[in-house]
């Protein structure tokens, strides 16, 4: 018999592991109230150096946090579901998603990611659904824009997002439809007025400037994600480097005889061999998006997530955590990428079935990471100048807004190899 000293202690042990508990936010379909906040929590537990395990293809993807008074009360404010488990229960889950036989896995997550959202001053939320879900999510983010990024900033920064920006000024092709728009003119005007401030004689030259600092933020280790006309307008530019691809009413003066054949794709990020646009009234950049050339119905627009090994393919794994595989579709300038112009070496996370159309891309490029993204906004079909902004308590379990947010918490994860 052991003596009642070593009784007592090994009696509080065993009290101990009993009480001691844990969080899980659940993200399947039918158990979490609002998905979208859920986000917000996790990344709130990390900011406060709680840890944090993204349990990748359990019930939709959930996270595991320690059990803590505030954790419970923080989600108890925003609407959060969530779940209390013992020790045991927490094991037996663990155990679970280490099986050879069940595609899932554990990951760490390390620490809350620093944000910088791209984006001119005074622009709306709604103009961009990033901002809109990051602050719907209450996930600190910082705005910056070209002078930031220009000043050498985005080494602040892990994650840097661009939304519906136009890197190769020709101001997001809108001359066409908006030439004499007052906020088509203004954004002409103050565009030229930041070049000039910034020491470049014409807008494009300084936003391929930008779109060179971006690349080596990401070349040195950063994440980047893009939606809309940012995707393809970006990797534009830079496969433009030293052309000039604007016409007269954009920069002055006539673009550069056989541009087309001049274009370096070795420069661009994910796409190559794409024919740009020649006209200026056209509101389109070149072949890569789909916009023109597909012919969906609203009814029948969805595109499907790919599956992956979890265990082998964590990286697109966390990237397509949803509690469905069939998103909705949703247009924008960039609506979707033809696959014919995509590299390689670019991996497909997300693609319609009606005509193979790529939505959602993942590469490398050099130490860091990007991900493309296409569409507008996920909870807005068809998106036009001066619509109103979407109100995300209407859509807290919206899987188009999902993916946003799998792009968020990814640079916090604890990397493994990737094995495809």
């Amino acid at each position: 018999m052991l003596p009642k000293p070593l009784l007592y202690i090994l009696f509080l042990l065993v009290s101990f592991g009993a009480k001691a508990s844990f969080i899980l936010l659940p993200m399947d379909e039918t158990t979490q109230q609002n998905h979208l906040k859920a986000y917000g929590i996790t990344y709130w537990c990390l900011d406060k150096n709680y840890k944090a395990s993204w349990l990748l293809n359990y019930r939709g993807g959930s996270f595991l946090l320690p059990d803590a008074t505030e954790i419970r009360k923080e989600c108890q404010i925003r609407g959060v579901s969530f779940e209390i488990l013992s020790d045991g229960e927490e094991a037996a889950i663990l155990n679970e998603i280490s099986s050879p036989s069940q595609n899932m896995e554990t990951v760490i997550l390390e620490k809350a990611p620093k944000i910088a959202v791209y984006t001119p001053k005074g622009k709306h939320p709604w103009d961009d659904a990033v901002t809109l879900v990051l602050t719907y999510a209450e996930i600190p983010f910082t705005p910056i824009y070209d002078e930031e990024v220009l000043n050498d900033q985005l080494l602040l920064y892990d994650w840097l997002h661009l939304h519906h920006e136009d890197f190769t000024g020709q101001y997001g092709k809108f001359y066409g439809a908006y030439k004499n728009a007052p906020w088509y003119l203004e954004q002409k005007a103050t565009s030229e007025a930041l070049a000039t401030q910034l020491g470049y004689s014409k807008v494009s030259q300084e936003k391929g400037a930008v779109a060179k600092k971006i690349r080596d933020f990401v070349v040195g280790g950063g994440f980047m994600f893009a939606m809309c006309s940012a995707t393809d307008s970006f990797d534009i530019a830079l496969a433009a480097d030293g052309v000039d691809i604007c016409e007269a009413m954009f920069d002055g003066d006539a673009s550069e005889a056989n541009y087309q054949s001049k274009l370096n794709y070795g420069n661009s990020f994910a796409f190559k061999n794409f024919t740009l646009e020649r006209k200026p009234e056209q509101y389109e950049f070149s072949d890569i998006d789909m916009t023109q050339k597909r012919r969906i119905p609203m009814e029948k627009d969805y595109f499907t997530l790919m599956e992956f090994s979890a265990k082998w393919d964590p990286i697109p794994s966390m990237l397509c955590q949803n509690h469905t595989q069939l998103v909705k579709g949703f247009m924008g300038q960039t609506t979707a990428f033809d696959p014919e112009f995509i590299k390689s070496n670019v991996l497909i996370l997300g693609t319609c079935e009606l005509n193979g159309e790529a939505r959602y891309i993942h590469g490398e490029k050099g130490k860091g990471m990007f991900t493309f993204y296409s569409g507008h906004d996920p909870e807005d079909f068809q998106h036009q100048v001066g619509d109103p902004a979407t109100v995300l308590d209407l859509h807290p379990n919206s899987p188009g807004y999902r993916l946003i947010l799998n792009n968020v918490l990814f640079p916090a994860a604890k990397k493994k190899k990737q094995k495809t």
